[in-house]
């Protein structure tokens, strides 16, 4: 799968996902670009993107979204404390699909 992790993210965490082509918004030059602009470009790109940034959800139509969105409801965006994450989002990447919008909480 081609993943894309948001800015807010620890880039570190990219490596939880070993077999899957994963880049950080950085690193595609996206900084700072707003929410609508960025899934633009991430879509014809990307199959699932993950945040932590729950503002995401309610700012934009994610229904006709060409990839996944999954939303980590972690305590902070420390790697420590999103890193127990990457099971539950490995084990979703069997079966999610575009347009999909998935909240994972701890």
């Amino acid at each position: 799968m081609r993943i894309l992790l948001d800015e807010s993210l620890p880039r570190k965490f990219a490596r939880e996902f070993v077999g899957h082509q994963v880049q950080t918004v950085p690193q595609m030059g996206w900084a700072h670009k707003k929410n609508g602009e960025l899934l633009r470009l991430a879509q014809p790109l990307f199959d699932v993107f993950i945040i932590i940034d729950r503002g995401l959800l309610y700012q934009q139509n994610l229904r006709d979204a060409n990839l996944a969105i999954i939303l980590l409801r972690a305590r902070s965006n420390r790697l420590e404390d999103i890193k127990p994450f990457a099971p539950l989002i490995l084990e979703s990447l069997n079966t999610i699909q575009p347009g999909d919008v998935l909240q994972i909480e701890i």
